[in-house]
């Protein structure tokens, strides 16, 4: 295993950041191609005679041999100073290229002989080996090309280096067949790009630089040339990869374009992804970053990842279209008809996704991501991957090579604690919350695949966990991993450094998740289980502790204790009481796993929140707490602010009307006053029509309409409706394949927003939304939603 240097007495060194990653066969050998940004520009680094390897167990190599000499191939079977996790010997499998490696491969597990790593990509176990992350240090022959400049026989490590990118946002407008109308790019940074590729008559647009082409041949060619000039190292879209790219590289074909976007003119490489209808560009020297997987790896969540939606919630402003119920028939119009309306329409979508990654600071956070993980920017997810490249290479400095993944997918682990809630209507409630809790207990516990091995093998220098788990308590990596993190999200906090604090939290919470996933080659039950199931043990500690001074716990979940002070009389006293609970904790549990484990303390328990008053419901037709549901009042410097949780005003599948309903309920509630008035008024108004803009139910489809086939729900019912009724005048089918789709319940059913025939059901909306959430709350202070309104019933 070389971990590679730099040979900078000969060649002078420099530092980038990793764009792309690739490897080939050249002249029969194996060879790593890395893209990288640098202050002087792209370059292309060269890093040949790479041994792409795997290994076996030392007492497979007399066969393995064998069937590697039987087919001809003269690969190196060398026995090395590693084991497995079973403690067995293992031998390398070193091969001069990929097509060697490929087919022995192939050969060996022929024999029925296990391979162990034998799943890694050459390139990316090349700079996992080496500790690259985002950042590198290089030196190589330089070759100056077009462009850019290419580093031969190149060597490499890693380094810390703070990349510039060029960046540029790509939209594309089409008709339904794909046949491309027009191309927006956009970038905000230095270059100051905002112009639109578009075929047909030249014609004025004001406001609007356009680009015009003959025909859609030209346009392509056009947008070559804007890529080729621009030279972006990134480029930012919405659904960027599986519309954009996939519609652009469907059209080069059908267009005998040669679609070479890549630096150097390469051409890009589309894979489809084995389960799904997703696929994946690779384009060398480049990068494309779509900005839903980004926000969702950033672990943002909206009703709806469409542009529209997120740029409304983010920004204030949307797209620019009239028809929003049918775009595409615009789009299809304007392109016809008025073309400088389209130009403007689809450069906003460029600016909208500029915008938006600005506002987030999403590019920032997938950097600061690859510069802790070694992930690519454009990486979707990737938990597993995370671990296995901060892991893997410590690993086999201790000794072990890696187990594959599980033959059964991993067994389920228990989940986190969640506590039997005692429902009802109080004063003073806190909220007591453990500082990054899973992170915690790996560390104070010393939690860690290879401290678990060797913990097995020493049970008296051992930590003992749950289910047979044993951690060693000096031979580990997870615990140190985290400890570092742990630190640099201290510092990025101290320095108001949002992005890295949010990347380094994800990271460390992950931890737990990959630990507990078939997907992952270090699962294993023992060390999910010795995390978990600690952690039911400390919150069922801790909450008896609280008792013990004398306050009710009422609701503990995951890493939360929710704290009733009972005699307690004003804001103040109860802040008090928070601060001294948690300072009183902290020393407890500090002193008790010196006690018993000789173990130094890293759970920490913040006084998190005060809610002077607070409602914990009962789980519907029962009288059990719910949980996982409340709702409460805060005091903040702006007065006071509700705060609800997994209740009616949070979920996407509730009225505005219920919404609304709720928050002015729980105002009268939690104010002590009388909500009968309310509760009437609600009523007659939604009878009267008054709230009719409040009635709309919005869902997903999930599935294709024609996969509903038992059980329809009526949102669904609702969009084969609509599709009807689409389908007679003529226009686009636009629930066919999942979506979104808005409708109310009238008289005759459910019936799309946009088709809306018969007399809304306003009974329905009283029964099904105001009473549901009337009766949640009206039994802690004993009334009832259908004495209230009887009356009045009558009356109308």
């Amino acid at each position: 295993m070389n971990a590679g240097s730099t040979d900078s007495t000969t060649r002078p060194a420099h530092d980038g950041f990793l764009i792309t990653r690739a490897s080939s066969d050249i002249a029969g050998r194996a060879q790593v191609q890395l893209w990288v940004s640098t202050d002087s520009g792209p370059a292309l680094l060269r890093c040949n005679d790479q041994q792409p390897l795997f290994f076996i167990s030392d007492s497979d190599s007399e066969r393995a041999q064998a069937a590697l000499q039987q087919h001809g191939l003269g690969v190196q079977v060398s026995p090395l100073e590693l084991k497995t996790f079973q403690q067995q010997p293992v031998c390398a499998v070193y091969c001069h290229s990929l097509q060697q490696f490929f087919n022995a491969r192939r050969a060996v597990q022929q024999q029925g002989i296990e391979l162990l790593e034998s799943d890694f990509r050459l390139q990316d176990r090349f700079l996992m080996e080496r500790f690259i992350c985002g950042g590198l240090r290089f030196s190589g022959t330089p070759v100056v090309r077009q462009g850019y400049t290419e580093y031969q026989n190149c060597k490499v490590k890693s380094a810390p280096y703070q990349p510039t990118l060029k960046v540029l946002s790509l939209d594309i407008e089409c008709d339904m067949g794909g046949e491309l109308f027009s191309i927006a790019l956009y970038s905000g940074g230095e270059q100051q790009v905002s112009e639109v590729l578009m075929f047909g008559e030249p014609q004025p647009c004001p406001d609007t630089q356009v680009h015009w082409y003959s025909d859609e041949v030209a346009l392509l060619h056009g947008l070559l040339e804007r890529i080729q000039q621009l030279d972006p190292d990134v480029f930012i879209g919405w659904n960027l990869v599986n519309f954009d790219f996939r519609t652009l590289l469907a059209r080069a074909e059908h267009c005998k374009v040669k679609f070479a976007i890549g630096r150097g003119g390469a051409l890009p490489r589309w894979r489809d992804a084995r389960d799904s209808n997703q696929g994946y560009i690779h384009i060398p020297g480049r990068v494309a970053v779509d900005g839903i997987d980004g926000l969702r790896s950033a672990t943002y969540q909206f009703d709806s990842f469409a542009l529209e939606n997120v740029a409304r919630q983010l920004l204030g402003r949307g797209k620019k279209a009239k028809d929003v119920d049918d775009r595409m028939a615009e789009i299809r119009h304007n392109f016809r008809h008025n073309k400088p309306a389209l130009a403007a329409y689809n450069l906003e979508d460029t600016r909208l996704v500029w915008d938006v990654f600005e506002h987030t600071r999403l590019l920032d956070y997938l950097v600061l991501r690859t510069q802790l993980t070694g992930l690519e920017l454009d990486r979707s997810g990737g938990s597993v991957a995370a671990f296995t490249n901060l892991y893997l290479p410590r690993l086999h400095r201790a000794g072990y090579v890696a187990p594959n993944l599980p033959a059964d997918g991993g067994l389920a682990s228990p989940g986190g604690y969640v506590m039997n809630s005692l429902p009802g209507l109080y004063h003073h409630v806190l909220v007591l919350d453990f500082k990054s809790l899973y992170p915690s207990i790996i560390r104070t516990f010393k939690i860690d695949p290879l401290g678990l091995i060797e913990g097995l093998q020493s049970p008296e220098q051992s930590i003992e966990g749950f289910r047979g788990g044993q951690f060693h308590r000096h031979k580990h990596f997870l615990p140190d991993i985290i400890t570092s993190l742990w630190q640099q999200r201290d510092q990025a906090k101290k320095e108001n450094d949002e992005a890295r604090s949010q990347a380094i939290k994800i990271l460390m919470n992950s931890f737990y998740g990959v630990l507990g996933s078939g997907g992952c080659r270090f699962y294993d039950t023992r060390l999910a289980s010795s995390i978990t199931l600690r952690g039911h043990e400390i919150m069922q500690t801790t909450a008896q502790w609280i008792e013990e001074k004398g306050y009710r716990v009422i609701y503990g979940d995951t890493d939360s204790t929710f704290v009733w002070l009972e005699h307690c009389t004003n804001n103040e006293q109860a802040r008090k009481i928070g601060k001294k609970l948690a300072d009183t904790v902290n020393k407890r549990w500090q002193a008790e796993l010196l006690q018993k484990h000789s173990l130094e303390c890293h759970l920490e328990i913040e006084f998190e929140t005060h809610f002077s008053r607070f409602l914990m419901p009962t789980i519907r037709g029962s009288e059990a707490g719910s949980k996982k549901r409340y709702a409460g009042m805060v005091e903040t410097d702006d007065g006071e602010k509700l705060v609800f949780k997994g209740l009616e005003t949070v979920r996407t599948d509730w009225t505005e009307l219920a919404k609304n309903f709720q928050v002015q309920l729980f105002e009268k509630l939690f104010h002590d006053a009388d909500p009968c008035e309310l509760i009437r008024c609600a009523v007659q108004d939604t009878l009267k029509g008054n709230c009719d803009d409040q009635l709309v139910y919005r869902k997903r489809l999930r599935r294709r309409l024609d996969q509903y086939q038992k059980n329809v729900p009526p949102h669904v019912r609702a969009a084969r409706l609509a599709d009807q009724k689409n389908q007679e005048q003529g226009k686009n089918l636009r629930y066919q394949r999942k979506g979104w789709i808005s409708y109310v319940m009238t008289v005759n059913g459910p019936e799309p927003l946009e088709y809306i025939a018969s007399p809304i059901d306003y009974q329905h909306y009283i029964d099904r939304q105001l009473k549901p959430v009337a009766d949640a709350i009206l039994p802690f202070v004993g009334l009832e939603f259908e004495e209230i309104v009887s009356a009045q019933m009558g009356l109308l």
